[in-house]
């Protein structure tokens, strides 16, 4: 990669945090957005946790429907695709602190 491309890289990803930076500013109990922050995620990298958040929410809403009760086996499969810059227990505590995907995270919080 030539420094040109990997300076456009780390623009995007300031401009992206800088958005999230004021967000918080109206609203400091984002806590998601600082933990994105903190560990320098890109909007790209956000952008597949939510779509994996919103499979994973709607594969548990199939499996209470079926009937189910233990979501430990969504749990692993969710830990297993879990983007390795996310520590899972300050991803749970941070989602469930911003109201997002609130069920999905209350039932995984259950099985940390």
């Amino acid at each position: 990669m030539d420094k040109y491309a990997e300076l456009q890289i780390r623009v995007n990803l300031l401009e992206y945090h800088q958005r999230l930076l004021l967000k918080m500013l109206s609203a400091p109990n984002l806590e998601f957005y600082r933990l994105v922050i903190e560990n320098g995620i890109s909007e790209q990298e956000v952008q597949a946790f939510n779509k994996l958040c919103e499979e994973m929410n709607k594969k548990m809403e199939e499996q209470k429907a079926e009937g189910f009760i233990n979501f430990h086996p969504l749990f692993n499969e969710f830990l297993y695709s879990l983007p390795a810059k996310f520590d899972v227990k300050e991803v749970i505590q941070t989602c469930l602190n911003q109201r997002l995907y609130e069920p999905l995270f209350r039932e995984f919080h259950k099985c940390l």
